[in-house]
């Protein structure tokens, strides 16, 4: 019998990634035949963290056959899964996001509780099941509690996701906020990246009544950086519009030093952005989102109402 596959969402994060990882640690202990995939590239953040504690990435998984089992981490939605989720038998989720566009055809075990970040639910998990947590395990939840709230900034950072940061910074030997600022900043140095690469690296699709949006977001240590390239990012916006057949697509460059995110919308429901977040879009379809840095939570939700 094949190995159920433990993965998270295309265009993965870091706590896609590591989520991947830590749980494939928790179940193949507790005597499970699991293993650890991704549906895309790692990002440079995520490479940071999985250098750091000396891990190697889960294997590329680019679609699934008929049957096979698997098991969702840090995702529910099936446009955010692997080619072919709609034929698998999934048998578990593991989740912190809303639950959209999901169903299955047999009973599983579903988790998705109100935090920051899935790697807080995991570390849970190892806690419920008596199974102790080694060092790099606990560098890699760490690593993704950081990455999804901007180093315990984001709305969406709840106290359980800080005393988890606190409690894994300690078990994986590193400070906090040292630690977390390198990563970040590692994930925000775009010098090597195409903008393609911006537009795809951290995108979701998401349905929002019956129109289609996809939010990509890209952390920055200077956002204008980023929009020196505001024509060729408008260019492949377009084209994914128009290809996708998209009613929006929106980039969000968010600043992770002074949390604010400048957003650009493209798609016939751009108009949709200035009404969800009160705010105008300039003349290059821009608009300043003072102290919006959460994809899930101040994004999705206001985007979601206004469609």
């Amino acid at each position: 019998m094949s190995k159920t596959l433990i993965f998270g969402h295309k265009n993965p994060d870091t706590d896609t990634i590591c989520s991947a990882l830590a749980y494939a640690d928790l179940k193949t202990k507790l005597g499970a035949e699991v293993s650890p995939a991704r549906l895309g590239e790692v990002n440079g953040e995520t490479q940071f963290a999985l250098d750091q504690f000396d891990v190697e990435a889960p294997p590329l998984v680019q679609g699934l056959e008929d049957g096979v089992e698997v098991i969702l981490v840090d995702h529910n939605e099936f446009q955010q899964s692997a080619d072919n989720i709609e034929n698998a038998v999934i048998r578990e989720v593991i989740d912190h996001h809303r639950v959209s566009n999901f169903q299955t055809k047999e009973p599983l075990y579903f988790r998705a509780e109100p935090v920051g970040c899935t790697a807080t639910i995991l570390n849970k998990m190892y806690k419920e099941n008596n199974v102790a947590l080694d060092k790099n395990i606990a560098g890699l939840l760490l690593s993704a509690i950081i990455s999804d709230s901007l180093l315990l900034k984001s709305p969406t950072c709840t106290e359980e996701d800080v005393k988890a940061a606190h409690e894994l910074a300690e078990k994986a030997g590193v400070d906090l906020k040292e630690y977390g600022l390198e990563m970040l900043k590692a994930g925000a140095d775009i010098s090597d990246k195409t903008v393609k690469d911006l537009i795809t690296m951290d995108a979701k699709e998401f349905a929002m009544g019956d129109a289609k949006v996809e939010i990509a977001q890209v952390n920055a240590v200077d956002v204008s950086e980023i929009y020196q390239l505001h024509d060729e990012l408008v260019s492949e916006i377009t084209a994914t519009v128009n290809e996708k057949g998209l009613d929006l697509f929106l980039f969000v460059a968010t600043d992770i030093l002074n949390n604010d995110s400048e957003v650009l919308a493209v798609g016939p429901a751009k108009d949709k952005v200035e009404t969800a977040f009160r705010a105008a879009l300039d003349g290059n379809d821009r608009a300043l989102l003072k102290g919006v840095v959460s994809r899930k939570k101040q994004i999705v939700t206001a985007l979601t109402e206004q469609f």
